[in-house]
């Protein structure tokens, strides 16, 4: 760790990163009038070609020849997200912490250390010194910004079960929290090719190999199927065919209990039969599923929020488990995606196994049990 600790030296104490406490600012307030939001989330992120750009950057390249999609003042954008990731290795901070806080500072000031924002907001973070987060000029220095942020995200339960816009937001408490999701990949890009620059440090991408992205949210949102009728099967709907074998028979049979009625502690073993004690509760329905599928799960939705990895409403695949309603560390509810911004779940006491469009549900954390 010492060649990592003199490495984030250099990265904090860099003149640019010092200039970015005062000089930055009159840059900042021009740029940000012109960089507006992303309509659409920034889903076509060439991995390769970002880290390429970083290290020139960060090598000592001029901001005209590095050119990211995302980033309007990449010269000054790349430092501070530099320090943002520096200020995580240094804290021990996971990798998907270092993307949140990413996220969060690209939806907040397009990682620019801004003198000015709403009623008292400035830097990075736009956090307020009315709010507690410290002086005016503790704030506009980005590395104790970045560090204020990381402290107030290890500190709220289950953070890393949430998607990176739940745990941004229950950092920032926003008037927008659904804006940081549209910065998930660019902040992915970013953390990737910054910390390779930091000889000794370690990144846990390894966690995550193999899961493609696919955008801020599910490609569908399951409104094109317009009303669903209880109980029923969407008209045009048919699993995905490149959902997982073991994921595709989980989703069968759960079509298959389609219509009967939820029974609280039911085990699901005979949703059709007589006994009510033989029809589905929502957890139960998941691991009966995931049963027939070869796949043991175990009972409560209490305990299966803590099965298999987790994943981002972004990485969505066909039998993943969603979890809503209490918290992210202890959801009441689950059900599991179908493709297509479908959802089927037993929901609740007088209501039927049904499928429901990803819309309605107020996700709070997702689940790959496969």
């Amino acid at each position: 760790m010492k060649g990592l600790a003199a490495v984030i030296g250099v990265v904090f104490l860099s003149p640019i990163l010092i200039a970015g406490t005062g000089m930055m600012l009159a840059s900042s307030a021009d740029a940000v009038q012109s960089s507006g939001s992303l309509n659409n989330c920034l889903t076509d992120i060439d991995s390769d070609k970002v880290a390429e750009q970083v290290t020139k950057l960060l090598d000592g390249a001029s901001g005209k020849d590095v050119h990211v999609d995302g980033l309007d003042l990449p010269a000054e954008q790349i430092p501070n997200a530099a320090t943002i990731v520096a200020a995580g290795l240094s804290l021990d901070v996971p990798r998907k912490g270092q993307i949140i806080a990413l996220a969060t500072a690209m939806q907040e000031s397009r990682l620019r250390n801004l003198g000015y924002g709403d009623r008292d907001s400035l830097g990075l973070f736009q956090q307020r010194p009315s709010q507690g987060w410290g002086s005016a000029q503790q704030i506009l220095d980005p590395v104790y910004a970045s560090e204020q942020f990381y402290e107030h995200l290890l500190k709220v339960d289950g953070w890393q079960q949430m998607t990176v816009t739940q745990a941004a937001q229950a950092v920032q408490k926003s008037g927008l929290p659904d804006a940081y999701a549209q910065w998930e990949n660019l902040a992915t890009a970013l953390q990737g090719a910054i910390v390779k620059t930091f000889p000794g440090a370690r990144d846990d991408a390894d966690m995550n190999q193999g899961e493609e992205t696919t955008g801020c949210a599910p490609g569908q949102d399951g409104s094109g199927f317009g009303h669903i009728p209880e109980g029923s099967l969407p008209s045009g709907y048919s699993i995905p065919k490149d959902a997982d074998p073991k994921a595709r028979k989980a989703i069968a049979w759960a079509m298959q209990q389609l219509g009967t009625l939820y029974q609280w502690g039911g085990s699901c073993t005979n949703a059709h039969g007589p006994d009510p004690m033989g029809r589905c509760d929502c957890s139960s329905l998941m691991q009966q599923a995931y049963a027939h599928a070869g796949i043991t799960l175990t009972r409560t939705t209490y305990t299966q929020v803590n099965e298999g990895k987790a994943v981002s409403l972004a990485h969505l695949r066909p039998g993943d488990l969603i979890f809503s309603r209490g918290s992210a560390v202890r959801p009441e509810h689950v059900g599991m995606y179908m493709g297509e911004g479908l959802v089927i779940e037993a929901p609740r006491t007088t209501k039927p196994v049904r499928i429901t469009p990803i819309k309605d549900w107020d996700v709070l954390a997702a689940r790959r049990v496969l």
